[in-house]
C-alpha cells in the first residue's frame, strides 16, 4: 500500500498494535484518527501526537458504528484506510463450561466489529481513488491457542472473511490486507515482558515494511512457521505449540 498521503482510521488505538501503528503512519505524515471507548486514553494519545485525532467508539455497540462512520465521513472525506484492530482476548476452557456472555462478546468485537465497520464505510471507501482496508487476525487463526478457544476461533472467522472480501473487491479501488501478528508484548493478553513474546517497536518496524510492499497478508518472520500450517496434517504442530504453553503457560 502507499504509506503516505492517506487519511486513517483505527480502531483500538489507544494501546498495544493500534496505539503502535497509529504513531508510525503519524510520523510518516498522514491524518490518522483512532477510536476508542475512553476519551481519557484517545486525549493522552493525541495529546502525545499533534495533529492526530480520535473519535469515541463501541466496537460493540452498532448504533455506535453507524455514529462513528457518519461522523468520519462528514469530517475527514478523504478517508481512504481503514485498520480494523480492536479485539479482545480472554481465556477460556474448551474443555469445560464456557461463559456464554463473555463468547458473545468476543465474537461481537472481533468478527462482527470489523465486519459492520467495514459495512459502514465500504461505499465511501470505494468512492476514493485508492483506498485499503487493513484486518487485524492473528496467527492463532491457523494455529489455536487452546486456552483462548473462542478467540483463535474468531480470528480464524476473520481471515476466512477476509479472504473473501478481498476476492470480491477485485477490480475496485479497495485493496484488503491482512495483519497476523503472534505473540506482541501489549496488554492483549498481560504485558509482562515475556522473552517469548515479540517487542511491540520490532514487531511495529517489520509490519511497516510488510505494509509498504503490496503482499495481501503481512507475518512477521518470526510467525511464518504458523501461517505454514500443514493442513491436513495440522495436529501434530497444533499438539506441540498448546503442550509447550501448557509446560511454561502464559502470563494471567
Amino acid at each position: 500500500m502507499q504509506m503516505t498521503d492517506n487519511t486513517i482510521f483505527i480502531t483500538g488505538g489507544t494501546s498495544g498494535i493500534g496505539r503502535g501503528l497509529a504513531e508510525a503512519f503519524h510520523k510518516l505524515g498522514n491524518q490518522v484518527i483512532i477510536a476508542g471507548r475512553r476519551k481519557a486514553l484517545l486525549d493522552e494519545v493525541t495529546a502525545a501526537n499533534p495533529g492526530m485525532a480520535s473519535i469515541e467508539l463501541d466496537i460493540t455497540d452498532p448504533q455506535s458504528i453507524e455514529n462513528a462512520a457518519t461522523q468520519l465521513i462528514a469530517d475527514f472525506p478523504k478517508l481512504n484506510v481503514l485498520i480494523n484492530n480492536a479485539g479482545i482476548m480472554p481465556f477460556d476452557d474448551a474443555a469445560g463450561v464456557v461463559d456464554d456472555a463473555v463468547s458473545q462478546q468476543i465474537l461481537v468485537t472481533n468478527l462482527l466489529g470489523p465486519i459492520r465497520m467495514t459495512s459502514a464505510l465500504i461505499n465511501h471507501l470505494k468512492q476514493q481513488p485508492r483506498a485499503t482496508i487493513i484486518n487485524n487476525t492473528s496467527v492463532l487463526a491457523y494455529v489455536p491457542l487452546a486456552i483462548t478457544a473462542v478467540y483463535s476461533a474468531s480470528k480464524a472467522a476473520l481471515h476466512s472473511y477476509t479472504l473473501s472480501q478481498r476476492f470480491l473487491l477485485q477490480g475496485s479501488s479497495v485493496t484488503v490486507h491482512e495483519i497476523a501478528p503472534p505473540w506482541v508484548n501489549t496488554d492483549l493478553i498481560k504485558k509482562s515482558d515475556d522473552p517469548r513474546a515479540m517487542p511491540l517497536d520490532a514487531f511495529i518496524t517489520e509490519t511497516m515494511q510488510g505494509l509498504a510492499g503490496d503482499a495481501p497478508e503481512i507475518v512477521v518472520e518470526g510467525a511464518k512457521p504458523f501461517r505454514e500450517n500443514p493442513g491436513a496434517n495440522e495436529h501434530a504442530l497444533i499438539d506441540g505449540f498448546n503442550a509447550s504453553l501448557a509446560d511454561n503457560p502464559l502470563p494471567v
